[in-house]
């Protein structure tokens, strides 16, 4: 190599991994984490001139501080990993699934449905055990569509479920008019408040107990669902290649369509859980982003399910301590979503260094 070539020559170039291990890979996520709180840090200090030790103390007593605290922790983070676990499936067949946000409003709006309808007609359990199935259904609905579509006319499935996240908050709109009547209201009040037909109970003195079951039930199912079963190799294989999947026999239209309706299912059963396990209400932000998060959790963890749980737990953690030191300074709400954002950003953006290194200049030197 000449002088004149080497002083062309890039200082730093990104070349792509041909392998990564476990190990580094999760250490390059562990620098991530470290990373995003010192700038967490640095941000809560220019906002609140206080100490920033001070201020993790307080995120830590926001999210786990109280019993109440620590429950609502835990049944947020069952709610996130349910949605990142239903829209695993999806992915996995390299099916982009952005609707989950529709398909939660569908089955929530279910789920308040039979709520109000059969609130005073059925026993508590078998109303639930009704929620369960209609809520799923709904979401079945929600995801078959864009399979359709997307199996026999090839249509974008990221624009089509998107899209349908809409389609989904103008049916929740019309439901809480025609229950309510309210006026410039875009909530459903508590229902059976009184009564309580259709909420979630305390499971063996757990409160949220039964979210927390339910969710580690379905997290087991789709992981035993996805590495060993028929169908989960099929959906391996599709997303690897459809001709190739063609090649071996498999269906390819109906693995589609089974798959996001599986993926679909879930995620509205996601919506009972909000509205019957928690809220006990319907409006248009009963989603409130969760099922845009849970493509981040799904996606960082590599559709790991003890991942998903630990990434769930991670966000929600940072999410409820973030809301409690807006609180705490007097700040506004938009406070907590920043700190959320900045970790959000170095978690998305240490992939990049986990499939690609930079590769800087060696020194040079003129060869003859």
């Amino acid at each position: 190599m000449s002088k004149e070539a080497a002083n062309k020559e890039v200082f730093v170039r990104m070349t792509k991994r041909d392998s990564v291990s476990k190990t580094k890979a999760w250490t390059i996520r562990g620098i991530a984490i470290v990373l995003s709180l010192i700038v967490c840090a640095l941000v809560i200090v220019a906002i609140t001139s206080d100490n920033p030790f001070q201020v993790y103390l307080g995120i830590i007593d926001g999210a786990v501080g109280k019993k109440r605290r620590l429950w609502v922790t835990i049944r947020e983070t069952m709610t996130l990993l349910i949605i990142a676990v239903g829209l695993t499936p999806a992915f996995k067949m390299r099916f982009w699934n952005i609707g989950a946000e529709g398909q939660i409003l569908m089955g929530g709006t279910a789920t308040a449905a039979m709520m109000i309808y059969l609130g005073d007609s059925l026993p508590n359990w078998l109303l639930l055990l009704v929620v369960f199935i209609v809520s799923s259904l709904a979401g079945m609905v929600w995801g078959l569509l864009p399979a359709v579509f997307k199996a026999y006319y090839n249509t974008n499935e990221t624009l089509f479920t998107l899209m349908l996240n809409y389609v989904a908050m103008q049916i929740v709109t019309f439901c809480i008019v025609f229950w309510e009547n309210p006026t410039g209201s875009n909530t459903v009040g508590i229902i059976n408040g009184a009564t309580r037909k259709g909420w979630f109970g305390n499971v063996f003195g757990m409160q949220y107990g039964l979210n927390v079951i339910l969710v580690l039930i379905m997290t087991l199912a789709v992981y035993l669902y996805m590495r060993h079963s028929k169908q989960g190799y099929e959906i391996a294989v599709v997303g690897e290649s459809q001709n190739t999947a063609k090649y071996a026999g498999i269906n390819v239209k109906r693995v589609i369509i089974r798959t996001m309706m599986i993926s679909g299912g879930i995620c509205g059963l996601a919506g009972s859980i909000i509205v019957s396990g928690a809220s006990h209400t319907i409006s248009t932000s009963t989603a409130g982003g969760r099922g845009f998060t849970a493509i981040i959790v799904a996606w960082m963890s590599k559709f790991n399910p003890v991942a998903m749980l630990f990434v769930s737990a991670f966000l929600v953690f940072m999410q409820q301590g973030s809301i409690q030191i807006a609180s705490q300074y007097g700040l506004n709400q938009n406070a907590s979503d920043i700190i959320t954002g900045i970790l959000l950003f170095f978690l998305i953006g240490c992939e990049f260094f986990i499939n690609y290194k930079l590769e800087f200049r060696k020194n040079k030197k003129e060869v003859a």
